[in-house]
């Protein structure tokens, strides 16, 4: 059942008309157009929807939650601003992804936030983003703005949720085990999720427009981060030239967002990201494992075979490789 939610309407009244299923990190999802968003992240959709201004220069990294979102936010920022800034005194060192490039639906919030960054950030504004396709502006496809979709193996993103949200969910709270996630995940019950439609809707959207929308396999990344680097890039109208190439530059920007390295910053280890004045994440809790495969560590096997069931049926026959 999907319901209108005008900008006029009070917080009570919107809760009241929304269905809502068990949260993760909070009491309750509410689902908004088939898809189950916190309030916050409700309120971040609908201020995108009504108050973002597209510029045709405006870059997207979209994600479903938990499928690489850290490393591929400090990944593009690093791509786009090679020429800015020297590997030896580079912002990703001091300063967390998060700070580098912000969430669209959190940064849209706070107008002065959001002013600073697009005069700091002038021409190419960087923007991460975990709302479906569905609900984003209309104006970013028709401005021909481009968008960077991360697919990341259902199974891990499940566990790195479950993970995550247990880290973060209130004490007051009744505990939250994995097996009740799992029955959540599986029925379409996450945050932005289901995490099917989230991925399908990007998924469609990149063979329908190649040059605007690239998706791109987590797991590619891991295993090739050299050709997957170079292949953003170029989509990115940022390809390294011959001289990048001879200087290494591509390896550089590898190993400078690898895992290894930005887990072991100090900023990364103690420092605070704040999403507005009512959420604020330790940022260890953004850089767990990273690991292909971490869900055999945690999933019977049982649990493994229904949710590769759930995602063939759902997205078997799109050409997705899943």
């Amino acid at each position: 059942m999907d319901i209108s939610i005008s900008q006029h309407d009070d917080e009570n009244d919107m809760l009241t008309r929304l269905p809502k299923e068990k949260g993760w990190r909070t009491e309750h999802l509410y689902q908004y157009k088939s898809f189950c968003f916190t309030l916050g992240a409700l309120k971040g959709v609908k201020s995108t929807q009504q108050c973002f201004k597209t510029e045709p220069t405006d870059i997207f990294l979209a994600t479903s939650p938990k499928s690489g979102t850290t490393w591929f936010k400090a990944l593009t920022f690093a791509i786009m601003n090679r020429d800015r800034f020297d590997f030896s005194s580079h912002p990703l060192l001091t300063n967390a992804p998060h700070d580098n490039l912000p969430y669209l639906e959190a940064i849209i919030r706070d107008e002065a936030s959001y002013n600073d960054y697009r005069i700091s950030s002038s021409p190419h504004c960087l923007f991460a983003t975990h709302i479906p396709y569905s609900l984003l502006p209309i104006s970013v496809m028709s401005f021909g703005c481009k968008i960077v979709y991360v697919f990341r193996e259902a199974k891990d993103v499940f566990i790195s949720n479950w993970h995550y949200m247990k880290k973060l969910r209130p004490k007051d709270l009744p505990s939250f085990p994995m097996e009740e996630a799992f029955d959540l995940f599986c029925k379409g019950v996450s945050h932005y999720g289901p995490f099917w439609d989230h991925v399908l809707g990007y998924w469609n959207a990149s063979l329908e427009n190649p040059d605007k929308v690239l998706f791109l396999n987590y797991e590619d990344m891991k295993k090739d981060p050299v050709v997957c680097v170079t292949k953003l890039a170029k989509f990115l109208d940022k390809p390294f030239c011959l001289e990048e190439e001879r200087e290494e530059v591509v390896q550089k920007i590898v190993r400078l967002c690898s895992f290894e390295n930005l887990s072991s910053l100090e900023v990364n280890k103690t420092g605070v990201q704040k999403f507005g004045s009512h959420y604020a994440v330790e940022n260890r809790h953004f850089l767990r494992k990273g690991e292909v495969g971490d869900w055999r560590n945690h999933l019977t096997v049982e649990m493994a075979q229904q949710l590769d069931e759930i995602i063939k049926q759902k997205l078997g026959g799109t050409g997705l490789n899943c």
